[in-house]
């Protein structure tokens, strides 16, 4: 038995939702732009083209001598001098946004952070970056470390509910005792007091919370294969010689993954939350790194600058809304009392 693509009437009743259905596609749109946020926000051109060749500087580092300068450091593209050797000879395309997320906006007079203005459409944190560009890489951070946590813990969380659920028994008692200790644990201090033995680390810090975030789906995988492991065409492969692995992973876990997925959105909500908890501690990403807690701390920090607070505020509220109700949406297409 293969892993099936979602059937056309749960497809339907998810389409169907009119929130949760325009919620995935604006949140599709926000992750796409997250990405590709090098070609919307950067203080490297698109693209130069000088004395009839072509650059990509957003892709690759050039040393100013490739443009007739003098040094061969990488190259200042918002030197007046650079700007004029280029335009003398060619052009250059700018993205949008003309800051990436360290880039201090130095033409402000004013002392940072900086109201919004024409050249910084939120404003300028503490240290004269672009909130819309620090804003647009943190979120990318926040998406893809959640994703990336979410995908890996999901899969863990899978496979001991289902080898809990389909052997039952002992295994079963000893795994929901463990559960019960580990998930009665402090989460979030557990991560705090562990972080602080390491060095800053995207890694040490997946690791950490990967620790506590594999335990999302193990009771709902389990429940499912507690159910399952009676039913008759699982009493007939185990008669005919069928080996357990096959058992788990071809009969029943198809089957059980349609409720399992509905879940994902309300996980990766989660680790969303923890990251920015963890971000606005101080005890998340390594410092300078953008991302919304970071942000948040810095709205804290700087009271009389009401769009780092509002900016970071919707932000978190918008992304996070949009996974509600795409969870909501998939939970009601997933339901087996639908008809």
């Amino acid at each position: 038995m293969k892993f099936s693509p979602i059937h056309k009437a749960q497809f339907n009743r998810f389409k169907n939702n009119k929130m949760g259905f325009y919620s995935f596609i604006l949140f599709g749109v926000i992750f796409l732009a997250c990405l590709g946020v090098n070609f919307i926000a950067n203080d490297k051109p698109i693209l130069v083209k000088y004395q009839n060749n072509f650059y990509f500087p957003v892709l690759k580092s050039y040393p100013e001598t490739t443009f007739g300068g003098v040094f061969e450091t990488e190259t200042e593209y918002k030197d007046p001098v650079v700007k004029e050797l280029i335009n003398q000879n060619g052009f250059m395309i700018m993205p949008m946004i003309e800051f990436a997320d360290q880039t201090p906006s130095l033409a402000r007079s004013e002392a940072f952070p900086a109201p919004p203005n024409h050249e910084n459409w939120l404003g300028t944190d503490d240290n004269g970056r672009d909130v819309v560009a620090r804003l647009m890489y943190g979120l990318r951070i926040s998406l893809l470390f959640g994703l990336a946590l979410t995908l890996v813990g999901s899969l863990i969380g899978v496979i001991v509910g289902a080898v809990q659920g389909y052997y039952g028994g002992k295994i079963d008692m000893v795994g929901q005792r463990f559960m019960e200790v580990w998930g009665g644990l402090p989460q979030l201090f557990m991560i705090i007091i562990l972080v602080s033995l390491f060095s800053p680390s995207v890694f040490v810090l997946f690791g950490l919370m990967l620790l506590f975030g594999w335990m999302g789906l193990v009771g709902l995988v389990r429940a499912e294969f507690l159910k399952a492991r009676n039913f008759d065409y699982v009493r007939s492969a185990r008669a005919m010689g069928v080996s357990d692995g096959k058992i788990i992973f071809r009969h029943i876990l198809p089957n059980a993954l349609a409720s399992s997925l509905s879940q994902l959105p309300f996980i990766l909500t989660a680790n969303v939350v923890s990251l920015t908890a963890l971000d606005f501690l101080g005890y998340g990403l390594p410092a300078g790194s953008p991302s919304l807690g970071e942000l948040m701390s810095q709205a804290k920090n700087n009271l009389d600058a009401p769009w780092l607070a509002l900016s970071a505020f919707f932000s978190m509220t918008v992304i996070l809304s949009l996974l509600i109700f795409i969870g909501e949406a998939l939970r009601d297409a997933f339901d087996p009392r639908q008809v």
